[in-house]
């Protein structure tokens, strides 16, 4: 194992390099809910065609207009229109069956400007669309007069009424002027010229009270004869390919949408880890090879990659016998195809009868029998039989339901082949841990479909000893009955300006890095020698 680079306290809550690298790795899932938003609002506006529709345009006056107007009015007006009143003269004009509730839910109105209304109607078919707008367009003009005369005669009667009280201080004031004119009236000629300037005052008034009921009354005339249908009904052409296209891109941007956020969630709540630092940081040891998804590139390509891989690991083996291991997490069949490459790579190096090549194939599945064909190039033994002597190349699986104690006998050192996003923080930490355990050192890590826009470097710095580089092949440089950890001899030591460098020469001073390997070296079992388990010690 080793210790990560940055304390946890020091590591965000949210790495938006890790997420936006996990969404991308999900493209799958969210181009999938995107595309199926966007045939669902297709198949949408093809089983749910528009009904038939037709619209009409009103001009609409009011006594209180003016020129800064917001459409407070005319959105007055909107409302009157969408009333069961208005519902309902349209209902009776056309002879519906509908109840005036039912009706209004058919047809729609919208201000244009502070007088202008549209009219929006549905109906089973385009005469009976056009039908009802204009029924309920007449129905709203014939409202609205209705109510300017009704305002009219409300005005005029008030001013009768003020009339009619007038007219009765008036009719006092006469009778006041005949009592005075008799002769045994006491009033005066002053006090009887303050009551003929009283009459004249009241009948001016109730004369002019009398001509505004009269105007009142007749009304505002312009206002009902101006309030008129300005553009008849008409139907709206549709087109259900022009409505499929509006519903299926709505469709599609609310699926993209969802998808991402679904993608941004479980980035976050699964922690799979996607990047090479942190894969290397769970496991303990260095990316020492790539390899990528078959479907996602040429065969041609994939197959150079391959064998790049192979090389490499193949210069790792010991040629003068041993035991390696491949182990997979979710990519068996790769990692049997890896396998199969390096022993090809090392048999051609290997000189000699003496010297043979075996491949075990421990796979759940049997992908290496399969991949190694009948007859196989490299002989293929069953996990279960005994080897003799040569180099053996062991293939296994640390999947969740691996016997951790049958991986000894697959070889001494191993090379974790992981796909990338596949396996679960815990697990990682889980199978880093279980492998320490057996005293069975990473060389190192090949990686399965990794993000093509990673950049992040995935050699640990404080883990030579798993590293390729610092591999613990070399026991026979270790001092005899010495404990010390390889990570002794190969440590990167600080040099000059903070600079490091890598010295092949035993160090006795205190090392800069951590480590967290084995103390003693394992047998099969899984036993450490010199009684200590292989966590115990920080060097």
């Amino acid at each position: 194992m080793t210790t990560p680079d940055r304390a946890p306290a020091d590591q965000p809550l949210i790495d938006l390099h890790r997420l936006l690298t996990s969404i991308r790795r999900r493209r799958r899932m969210w181009l999938a809910a995107a595309v199926i938003g966007l045939l669902g609002g297709a198949a949408f506006a093809f089983l749910t065609p528009a009904k038939p529709t037709a619209v009409t345009s009103l001009l609409v006056l009011h006594t209180a207009d003016q020129p800064n107007d917001s459409k407070s009015l005319i959105q007055t007006d909107v409302a009157v229109l969408q009333s069961t009143r208005i519902a309902g003269a349209a209902v009776r004009t056309l002879n519906l069956p509908a109840t005036p509730e039912q009706f209004r839910t058919t047809y729609t109105g919208a201000g244009l400007t502070n007088n202008i209304m549209q009219v929006t109607a549905t109906g089973p078919t385009v005469p009976d669309a056009l039908a009802r707008a204009k029924a309920i367009a007449d129905a709203f003009i014939t409202d609205h007069r209705q109510r300017l005369q009704a305002a009219a005669d409300a005005e005029a009667q008030a001013l009768l009424n003020q009339r009619d009280q007038l007219q009765g201080e008036l009719n006092q004031v006469d009778v006041q002027i005949a009592q005075a004119s008799g002769r045994t009236s006491q009033i005066g000629p002053a006090e009887l010229q303050t009551l003929y300037a009283r009459r004249a005052d009241l009948a001016s008034r109730v004369s002019d009270y009398t001509g505004r009921a009269t105007e009142a009354r007749v009304g505002q005339p312009q206002l009902g004869a101006g309030s008129q249908i300005v553009d008849g009904p008409r139907a709206v052409a549709s087109s259900t390919l022009g409505s499929a296209m509006t519903t299926g891109g709505i469709g599609g941007a609310f699926g993209l949408f969802a998808g991402l956020a679904i993608a941004a969630v479980l980035s976050v709540v699964r922690d799979r880890p996607v990047l090479r630092r942190d894969i290397a940081a769970e496991l303990g040891a260095s990316v020492i090879g790539e390899l990528p998804q078959p479907s996602r590139v040429r065969r041609s390509r994939a197959a150079a990659q391959h064998h790049r891989v192979a090389a490499t690991l193949a210069r790792t083996v010991a040629p003068g016998g041993g035991s390696v291991s491949v182990l997979e997490l979710g990519c068996p069949r790769i990692a049997a195809t890896l396998a199969l490459d390096v022993a090809k790579h090392v048999a051609g190096e290997l000189d000699g009868p003496e010297h043979t090549v075996v491949l075990v194939d421990d796979l759940p599945g049997r992908e290496l029998t399969a991949v190694a064909g009948d007859p196989p190039e490299i002989p293929v033994v069953d996990g279960a039989e005994r080897v003799g002597a040569g180099l053996r190349i062991g293939v296994g699986s640390v999947a969740p339901g691996t016997a951790w104690t049958d991986l000894s006998r697959l070889g001494a050192e191993t090379v974790l082949v992981v796909r990338t996003g596949k396996a679960t923080t815990q697990w990682l930490h889980t199978v880093a841990r279980q492998l320490a355990d057996l005293g069975i050192p990473v060389i190192g890590i090949v990686l399965v479909a990794p993000d093509p826009k990673d950049r992040t470097d995935g050699t640990l710095w404080d883990g030579l000893h798993t590293a390729l580089r610092g591999r613990a092949a070399f026991a026979a440089a270790r001092p005899a009955g010495g404990n010390d950890h390889p990570a002794r001899w190969h440590a990167p030591l600080p040099g000059r300006n903070g600079e490091r460098t890598v010295t092949l020469e035993p160090v006795q001073a205190e090392l800069p890095t951590k480590q967290f390997a084995p103390a003693g070296h394992a047998d099969h079992t899984g036993s450490c020698v010199n009684g200590k388990l292989p966590l115990e010690r920080e060097g």
